[in-house]
């Protein structure tokens, strides 16, 4: 059955889709609620501990110089804010995650003028994706509009953004460990850390933004984190090898997910999905054994060597995929951004471009100000900040979130089965369907009705699948299930990312928040 009788159909199914959906499911209310916030016991400023020198001179403290906080610390500073930054630890990190910088991302680092940070990393442009799926059918995918990401080693490109960072006279960049938020009167004040040799300092400021990435120690006092666990990624490299096609990473859609993409001139990154809360033991061989019997027969024929040499290299390692939706605590004095705030699976790698967003967005949101003194005024007006990142932030997580629940689901259910092969067909379709999902995943198009256009189009076009051209009752029973399936996994989703907030965001009264009036101009020019 060719594209062409199938969706000649796409508008009855859909419509026949909306009616089993809405008699199942029932309509459902939508209410606005402000969740209280627990109290949290933090030390106070009066504990008579040694102050920092930089104490009393600085605008913004951002705890945390990854991706996220160096390229805030660079925004604030160049727009003349005094910035001191508090990282755990400066040295080059090493991670098997945050290595792919999509086209959006990409793009946002140019507006906050970090592009020359991926200059001199040996980072590899990428154009398009290769989506491979089971019996070997293929597809490929592009960025619109000629539009490139980048990927790269991860601690490369974090020591660039330090640098450029440190570059500027008023940032302080110093390592040591947060401990706390310093809070008077219901205001956040600065923080309490510990410097690398063990002195326990204290640093105050008008404003302190948590970066501190995913696992910070920090969120309990500022949200109410629902942290979870999907899956882990088990990361290997394989050396000395290059992709079949320049410029091209790879998404492996079997009974096993799989990632490759270049991250240097000679690197390949491989990440394997491994669902569940837990993964076979490293130390004793049984992840090899899994990734060699299990995982190795999946890959495709161009990789498959050099994916075993890997694993006989024994430099395996793995990362939990953490899934957050975003759930502040409105707190005078301090705010959160990136990760910290809100995570979503990696499948898709859409992590810094969410962060680098959140950073313009935060940036472009204090430039009118002219000092951070009035710590009520200005939570209450940076709780627009939380309406206005629904966008970009709502598109790249549900899409992350869709494309692992559909994949990584088990073929047993026909429902499911037929889910997948609808999935990545429409995929194959190619035009405004496959470069409008591209346009959603890299942050370029970051429209929530156009996200809900295509998931329901998906689920449309896998029940006209099924019921074209001569539709029977076992057919008709296995679309029925999978219409369920489906809005099982879309509005849970939803729900969770916020629904009024994402689609009705002109009802929300922080949408319409204004700069605090201010007559004094306390900042330095940047």
């Amino acid at each position: 059955m060719d594209s062409k009788h199938i969706f000649g159909g796409v508008v009855a199914a859909f419509l026949f889709g909306f009616v089993v959906l809405y008699s199942s499911r029932g309509r459902e209310n939508i209410k606005a609620s402000e969740k209280n916030r627990s109290k949290k016991t933090l030390k106070s400023s009066g504990n008579g501990v040694c102050r920092s020198n930089f104490a009393g001179n600085t605008d913004v403290i951002i705890v945390g110089a990854g991706v996220a906080g160096s390229a805030l610390a660079y925004a604030l500073a160049k727009d003349g804010w005094r910035v001191q930054v508090i990282e755990r630890d400066l040295t080059e990190p090493d991670r098997i995650v945050g290595e792919l910088l999509h086209a959006g991302g990409c793009i946002k680092l140019a507006e906050l003028g970090l592009q020359d940070c991926l200059d001199g990393i040996d980072s590899q442009i990428v154009f398009s994706f290769a989506a491979v799926h089971k019996d070997g059918k293929r597809t490929a995918m592009s960025y619109p509009a000629n539009a490139s990401g980048r990927s790269f080693h991860h601690g490369r490109f974090i020591q660039k953004l330090r640098e450029k960072a440190a570059s500027l006279p008023n940032v302080k960049l110093e390592q040591g460990t947060v401990t706390s938020l310093v809070e008077q009167k219901g205001t956040i004040k600065g923080v309490l850390y510990k410097t690398k040799a063990g002195q326990e300092l204290a640093a105050s400021a008008s404003l302190t933004v948590v970066c501190d990435g995913c696992f910070s120690n920090l969120r309990r006092n500022l949200c109410n984190p629902k942290i979870e666990v999907p899956s882990y990624f088990v990361g290997l490299v394989l050396e000395n090898y290059n992709l079949p096609y320049a410029n091209r990473a790879y998404f492996i859609l079997k009974d096993t997910i799989v990632i490759a993409y270049p991250v240097s001139s000679n690197e390949i990154r491989c990440l394997v999905d491994v669902p569940g809360s837990k993964q076979p033991p490293i130390a004793n061989g049984e992840m090899a054994s899994y990734l060699k019997t299990v995982v190795a027969p999946q890959m495709p024929p161009e990789l498959y060597n050099a994916f075993i040499c890997a694993i006989d290299k024994g430099n395996i390692r793995t990362m939990p995929n953490r899934i957050m939706p975003a759930s502040p605590y409105p707190t005078p004095g301090a705010f959160m951004i990136g990760d910290s705030l809100n995570m979503r699976h990696a499948v898709t790698g859409g992590g810094m471009t969410v962060g680098l967003s959140d950073v313009v967005l935060l940036r472009d949101l204090l430039r009118p100000l002219n000092n951070l003194s009035d710590g009520a005024a200005i939570c209450k007006y940076l709780e627009s900040f939380y309406i206005l990142r629904k966008p970009t932030s709502f598109a790249i997580n549900t899409l992350a979130s869709t494309l692992h629940t559909v994949f990584s689901s088990s073929d047993q259910d026909p429902s499911r089965k037929e889910m997948k092969e609808a999935f990545f067909n429409y995929l194959s379709l190619g035009g405004v369907f496959s470069e409008g999902l591209m346009a959603l995943l890299s942050g370029l198009n970051p429209d929530p009705w156009s996200l809900v256009f295509h998931c329901f189009a998906m689920l449309a076009y896998a029940v006209g699948r099924l019921l074209l051209p001569f539709p029977t009752p076992k057919r008709m029973c296995i679309a029925a299930k999978l219409i369920l399936v489906g809005s099982g996994i879309i509005f849970p989703i939803l729900k969770a990312e916020g629904i009024r907030a994402t689609f009705l965001p002109a009802t929300m009264p922080a949408y319409y928040r204004t700069p605090p009036v201010q007559s004094t101009d306390d900042r330095e020019t940047g």
